[in-house]
């Protein structure tokens, strides 16, 4: 099957793929919390933009999420499983189901684009095939068939360090979707880019994930890509939540809330 063809879930499995997150609190400090008290549902479809300044624990959400930060307390349920409480095999089981978009790209450099791609299914092999990248043709097939969605089939054989930026970010969107998750997460996809290749990242994001009917979040520092690819924007400032809505709800006062003040504009 075409990796780049559009796949559609039914009402049913978007309802299973909604995400809870109840009462939840972080602490990387006693008694000094990034996360205050957040409960939010998002649905099992559709981009969700997380916005904010620096250090209001925007990151942190998105980390708690997949567990690559542990909550001090709260629930984060998915697919009928309370994530905060996970350990061991259970854990890295339900992180196969969450895909994964990082800032700093986060490619073994050493290895060819394609060997990153075919990353994304690591978790699915048994460990000695995972020890020696032993991948099934079926994995392979699929992995050429993405790159060639995010346009990099003419890399498949460099290595990751010969890339650009907007490239290496392009071979992180393609090994999340190897996974093929139930969730895509993007932490600051796009804060290492310039403006033109932000655009054609954040449309990627967009029209890949939306092909398969993929939830997204992503957090995000530019408003202006957040209104224009989210179906939803979370505004967060000091911790905790000060906004919920569509990007057609968010005004210039939502901002100063969210922000802190006219500097923002600045």
């Amino acid at each position: 099957m075409d990796a780049s063809a559009p796949i559609k879930s039914s009402a049913a499995e978007d309802g299973a793929r909604t995400l809870h997150i109840r009462h939840l609190f972080k602490e990387y400090r006693a008694g000094q919390p990034v996360l205050r008290d957040v409960s939010l549902t998002i649905e099992g479809r559709g981009l969700t933009a997380i916005i904010g300044p620096s250090g209001t624990g925007k990151s942190t959400l998105v980390r708690c999420i997949n567990r690559l930060v542990d909550p001090t307390s709260g629930e984060i349920i998915f697919r009928g499983q309370n994530l905060a409480g996970l350990r061991g095999r259970e854990l890295r089981h339900a992180r196969r189901r969450i895909g994964m978009v990082f800032q700093e790209y986060n490619l073994v450099e050493r290895l060819t684009v394609i060997e990153n791609v075919l990353c994304g299914r690591l978790g699915y092999l048994p460990v000695w095939r995972a020890w020696l990248r032993r991948f099934p043709p079926a994995d392979i097939a699929r992995a050429f068939d993405l790159l060639d969605a995010v346009g990099l089939s003419a890399h498949a054989t460099q290595r990751a360090d010969q890339l650009s930026g907007g490239q290496r970010q392009r071979v992180g969107i393609a090994r999340a979707l190897m996974q093929e998750p139930d969730l895509l997460l993007a932490d600051e996809p796009t804060s290492s880019l310039d403006p033109k290749t932000s655009v054609e990242i954040m449309e990627l994001i967009a029209r890949r994930a939306g092909e398969r009917d993929i939830p997204v979040i992503v957090n995000i520092h530019n408003v202006d890509l957040a209104k224009r690819y989210a179906d939803r924007i979370i505004g967060m400032a000091r911790g905790t939540v000060v906004f919920d809505g569509p990007p057609q709800a968010l005004e210039h006062s939502h901002l100063i809330d969210i922000y802190g003040g006219e500097g923002w504009l600045e």
